[in-house]
């Protein structure tokens, strides 16, 4: 037999029993959210082509460049984990017809993969709730794509706990002026740079306004400015985008240096940063991306989205919200004092989890002695017993103990069993 206990690959992570309670509330506050702005579900393939994110991401990003877990299948194509998920959504748009001569609200859900260094908050295979509106160019879309942030933030108690960031790029034409005056003068002081931004100064620029490093902060602080590259649209576009903004009371600063990692945004550009969570602080980030749709094979059409962390959104919670906001639903331990009450425990508590939804039942199914059933009801965290005897097989009645605070044992009849958890549980 072999001796050594295989792991989880490094930055691929298990959810335990005591986590994923809090995830499933986190994940429904956010579906909610999103369903009551009339998005509609999608559900899309882990795996791609790698030409869809290469033509998509953009070739020389960090993403494409270093990330991603491509592999060559069978019969010879390049298959690629998802490392994001808008290129897929608006593949399957461009692919069933949803691009076309038509508005499309999207949404969609699951594991993405990236390969880079595993720390709190950053992880190789982490999860992404992504919202996607194809066919729509106006910045009132920009404004409820941020308002569906605010919202499910507000929801779940981040309201102060997040600061948004925001910035235009303008049209892919202004960007790539921008980004071609951007390297002519970095390229005159490339030596100060560090060494990510001199990788990143002779295919993707842009990305340097991003950088962190000190000294590159320092040369950035003299560098061109984009909006001067902004045509009168881009400026009337975010003028009017920050006016809706104003309108609904939402916070922000607007950041120059804000351009996002992927090379299909255009225009909006924005994200949602807490200091929490110390580097790895984007909760939420998107922006327009007007021309991929295009560069995925369809016509011409307008698109604007964001993507969700869920790990980091997860994370903040559990760092914001108090315990007792995140403990999980009340629960219920059904005990058959002697084998012959097994089968009216097993009906009993098929009967309470229909009339008391909001509460968990576990029934133990392993039996014995009632004190060692006692005890496992105690482990189990349960906050009620449920006992059923002969006893209480003869009068019609079950007994009710309290697990976790001081009070006798009762004896109750079924309506009255209900309407005691029900209260106990609202």
């Amino acid at each position: 037999m072999p001796t050594d206990r295989l792991r989880s690959i490094r930055g691929m992570n298990d959810v335990l029993p005591e986590d994923a309670d809090i995830w499933s509330k986190v994940d429904a506050v956010v579906e909610d959210t999103v369903k009551s702005f009339g998005y509609e579900e999608i559900r899309l393939p882990v795996v791609e082509a790698t030409a869809l994110f290469r033509r998509s991401v953009g070739e020389f990003t960090d993403i494409v460049e270093k990330e991603m877990y491509s592999f060559e299948s069978r019969d010879g194509e390049s298959l690629t984990l998802r490392p994001e998920g808008t290129a897929g959504c608006v593949r399957a748009a461009v692919q069933h017809g949803l691009a076309f001569n038509r508005m499309s609200r999207l949404w969609y859900r699951g594991p993405m993969f990236r390969y880079e260094r595993p720390q709190k908050g950053r992880y190789r295979q982490f999860q992404q709730t992504g919202v996607e509106a194809i066919g729509i160019a106006s910045p009132a879309l920009d404004a409820e794509l941020i308002e569906m942030n605010c919202a499910y933030l507000a929801r779940l108690g981040l309201s102060d706990a997040v600061a948004l960031r925001l910035n235009t790029l303008g049209s892919a034409q202004a960007r790539a002026a921008y980004g071609a005056e951007l390297k002519t003068y970095l390229q005159a002081r490339r030596a100060e740079l560090d060494e990510d931004s001199q990788r990143r100064l002779d295919r993707n620029p842009l990305r340097i306004l991003d950088s962190k490093h000190a000294s590159t902060r320092q040369v950035l602080a003299e560098a061109p400015a984009l909006d001067a590259f902004l045509d009168a649209d881009s400026k009337a576009h975010f003028a009017e985008l920050l006016g809706l903004l104003d309108a609904l009371d939402v916070k922000y600063q607007v950041d120059r240096h804000l351009v996002r990692g992927l090379d299909y945004y255009t225009h909006t550009v924005f994200e949602f940063e807490t200091a929490q969570l110390g580097a790895q602080g984007t909760v939420s980030a998107g922006g327009r991306y007007d021309g991929l749709v295009e560069a995925l094979g369809g016509r011409a059409t307008p698109a604007a989205g964001f993507a969700i962390g869920m790990d980091r959104l997860v994370l903040l919670c559990r760092a914001a919200a108090s315990s007792e906001f995140w403990r999980g639903s009340p629960l219920v331990y059904c005990v058959a004092a002697d084998s012959d009450a097994m089968g009216h425990m097993m009906r009993l508590t098929r009967r309470m989890r229909e009339d008391v939804p909001g509460l968990r039942f576990v029934l133990d199914t392993e039996g014995g002695r009632l004190g060692t059933q006692m005890r496992r009801a105690d482990r189990a965290g349960a906050q009620w017993a449920i006992i059923v005897g002969e006893r209480e097989r003869q009068s019609d009645k079950v007994g009710l103990k309290p697990m976790r605070e001081l009070g006798e044992q009762e004896t109750l009849t079924y309506d009255a069993l209900v309407a005691r958890l029900a209260s106990e549980s609202g």
